[in-house]
Parts: structure tokens; C-alpha cells; sequence
């Protein structure tokens, strides 16, 4: 369980109110059993490292320990995820004997995501076939598992000078699976220049447009704002501009400023109410990104090592400041 502790007082305290810290430290000590273990460096396999410009998270350790436990020692890199429009289905290839390693190795990969957004769209997809794992999906994992290797030091960095507003990127890879036709959902929210909130997931029913696939991705994102905004405003953080929420189809975003259903869109209903309701509200509005610029491909497509480098820089990721 996550609990999340809300000092309130008259008086803020900040980094520097050195009295109020201790009084804090002070006063959780008589009701708790606990101890002060100074700067935060490492938990749960997350490094932290702190600078005069912010904070810089990663996982290099935990990645190491990923690659050694399969035994990946030779210096063979790969430059990104995934194979440039590779399909996978539960059929191809030879079924694994083991599957024990295959569902270590993609719950481990799993974890990393947590500073590794870059490969959020590759776990995602390889994540589908744990139940039956066969010889191509064990040799993406590799894949996965040898573009690590070569960005072992990535990680994410959240700027102390970023200001405090959210903006969003939603898009979609349109009946992407083609085993059961079903699209992908990628989105990502930033505060202010800082990478918060990433997600890469199989929407639950076939879509039958690109369209409505994009507005799905949406109602998705929308919800993910939503919450982001209660809980900036539970921290005492205000948003009283709507969030810019970026999306490059021109469709998708027309039907959520179109007060009148058509019948070609009422199987959405319940998605075009939800995302209409907040823009009217609004908590979000909807402006348009031409693809190029759209960062939530990341999330829902595999990319060229160029684009993929692009977006890397875009999401504010680099390598360990040390």
C-alpha cells in the first residue's frame, strides 16, 4: 500500500526551512518507528543523483543484474527495441520447454520501465505471450535485452526549474495486433519540461476507424489527466488553465468539439461523453501536433533509430550525470 504524508501548515516549508524539517523528522519519530537515512541515493534498484538542476533516476544496476542473469556477455548491441515493423502472433516458432526465463526476463523488463520509457512499446508487446511463450518472442526479448546493453546509463531527469503546468501526447497504432485486430494506446504527460506519466496498452475492444481508435487513446489520456490534476491539487498545485492535450488526428479531435451524434459514432458513446465532458469543463483542451512532432509514437509503434533518438531527447532523457 502507498501512502502518500501532506504536511500542512501556515507556513510552507521548502528544501532550505531547515527548523521546519526537523520539526517534521521530529514529530514522525514520536509516532513512528523510523530513522533518518539522509539524501536518497538508492531504492527498490532506482539510483537517484541529485544536481544543481534537478534530479536524474535510473536503473543501471538493475539492468546489469538483467543481463547477467541471462548471460548476455558478449558486446553485440542492438540500436533499438524492436525490429522496424515486426509482427508478432502466438503461433510462429518452436513453443519454449521453460517458460520460467521468458516470464522472469519480461517481468524484470517490466520493472525497468519505471525509468526506461524508451522501451515501454517493446515490454508491452512481448508481454502478450507469457501465458505461451515461443522462439521469436523469447528472441525479441533478447533484442530488448541487447538495446539495454547499449543504453545501459539512460534514465530520466526532472528539471528543479521546470514550471508547473501539464501537457499530454495521445496516440494510437490502429488495429496494430494482427492476431485479434485490437489498436494500441500510447500517451505521456509532462509537468512542465519533466517526464510523469507514460503508458503503452492494448485497448480493450477492436476499433473500426483510425479515428475512433485516436478518441479511445483519448478518453484513456483524459482519465490519466484528470487524476494527475486532483493529485497536483492535493500537493497544493493549481492548475487553473486546462491541459493541453496533443493529438495529430484531425477526426478524433473533431468529434470531441461536435455536440451532435452521428450514427457512425455511437458505438463510442460512453468514451465521447467522457472526453467532451472535460473539454467543455475545460480540464483539457485539444490541440493539434502534425506527426513528426507527435511524442507518444513512442509508445505505440516500433521506430527507426533516428526517430527513436529524436523522441528519446524529447521525453527529457539522457545518460547518468556521473
Amino acid at each position: 500500500m502507498d501512502i502518500l504524508l501532506l504536511y500542512v501548515d501556515d507556513m510552507v516549508i521548502t528544501v532550505d526551512d531547515l527548523e521546519g524539517i526537523t520539526a517534521l523528522k521530529l514529530h514522525l519519530s514520536s509516532c513512528f518507528e523510523m530513522k533518518d537515512l539522509g539524501l536518497l541515493r538508492y531504492f527498490l534498484g532506482i539510483e537517484v543523483e541529485k544536481s544543481s538542476d534537478g534530479y536524474f533516476i535510473s536503473q543501471v544496476k538493475y539492468a546489469s543484474d538483467i543481463l547477467q542473469r541471462d548471460g548476455l556477455t558478449d558486446s553485440k548491441t542492438a540500436d533499438t527495441p524492436l525490429e522496424l515493423n515486426v509482427k508478432l502472433n502466438p503461433f510462429e516458432g518452436k513453443a519454449l520447454a521453460n517458460h520460467t526465463l521468458y516470464r522472469q526476463l519480461v517481468g524484470s523488463l517490466n520493472y525497468l520501465t519505471i525509468t526506461r520509457p524508451n522501451i515501454s512499446h517493446a515490454v508491452h508487446v512481448v508481454s502478450q505471450f507469457m501465458s505461451a511463450p515461443r522462439s521469436t518472442h523469447y528472441a525479441v526479448v533478447l533484442r530488448i535485452l541487447r538495446y539495454i546493453k547499449g543504453t545501459l546509463y539512460q534514465g530520466i531527469k526532472f528539471s528543479s526549474t521546470s514550471d508547473l503546468c501539464l501537457h499530454a501526447y495521445s496516440d494510437s497504432d490502429w488495429a496494430g495486433d494482427i492476431t485479434y485486430r485490437r489498436s494500441t494506446t500510447g500517451y505521456c504527460v509532462f509537468l512542465g519540461n519533466s517526464l510523469i506519466s507514460w503508458r503503452s496498452n492494448k485497448q480493450s475492444i477492436v476499433s473500426r476507424s483510425s479515428a475512433e481508435a485516436e478518441y479511445r487513446a483519448l478518453a484513456h489520456t483524459t482519465s490519466e489527466i484528470v487524476w494527475l490534476r486532483w493529485l497536483l491539487e492535493d500537493m497544493g498545485v493549481h492548475l487553473s488553465e486546462p491541459t493541453p492535450l496533443c493529438c495529430d488526428n484531425k477526426a478524433a479531435i473533431r468529434i470531441a468539439h461536435n455536440d451532435v451524434f452521428h450514427e457512425r459514432r455511437k458505438h463510442i458513446e460512453i468514451d465521447c461523453h467522457f472526453v467532451r465532458h472535460h473539454f467543455k469543463q475545460q480540464t483539457i483542451v485539444l490541440p493539434f501536433v502534425r506527426s513528426k512532432l507527435q511524442l507518444a509514437d513512442l509508445f505505440t509503434k516500433t521506430l527507426t533509430s533516428a526517430r527513436l533518438r529524436f523522441l528519446i531527447s524529447k521525453l527529457n532523457m539522457c545518460v547518468a550525470l556521473s
